[in-house]
């Protein structure tokens, strides 16, 4: 088992995991509460979450591979979000990834780039369906997208 304190956890994060250890629910609001903290959750802080609740590290992994929200991958420094709801998988939804992953040299399973600067994820709905397809940069949305615009948008961040 890891020793406490071998995820670096703040001070406010520990104590959050002792006030949510016996609370029904606890273990997908702790898991949460560290993704925030972190941006994903890591080896490290999974068995410290293990520890600190005094849960199997099993069960921690069960909840994290179940739920698509949880990241066991640093994200990049650029979080590429394309959507794949209805209207944007109609329109092309899936091109704008393969064409964004090519770019970036990633292969289907990489969550991010070997630089860290880009990480590129499906969700499930933007909320642009009239902009179908829709892609989001750390927040920046662009629509009405074509392959042949993402290599100059990816540019943007490169800088």
């Amino acid at each position: 088992m890891a020793k406490a304190g071998k995820a670096d956890f703040s001070a406010g994060l520990v104590s959050f995991i002792k006030d949510w250890k016996n609370k029904p629910g606890n273990l997908i609001m702790i898991l949460h509460k560290v993704q925030e903290e972190q941006g994903y959750i890591s080896k490290e802080a999974a068995m410290e979450v293990s520890v600190l609740t005094e849960t199997p590290l099993a069960r921690i992994y069960g909840v994290i591979s179940f739920y698509h929200f949880f990241k066991t991958q640093k994200p990049g420094k650029n979080q590429i979000s394309v959507c794949l709801g209805t209207a944007c998988y109609l329109k092309g939804g899936q091109d704008i990834i393969d064409e964004a992953r090519s770019l970036l040299k990633m292969k289907e399973t990489d969550i991010s780039t070997d630089d860290g600067l880009f990480s590129v994820e499906p969700v499930r709905c933007i909320g642009c369906c009239g902009l179908a397809p829709v892609m989001s940069i750390n927040g920046d949305v662009y629509g009405k997208l074509t392959k042949g615009q993402i290599a100059g948008i990816l540019n943007k961040y490169r800088a």
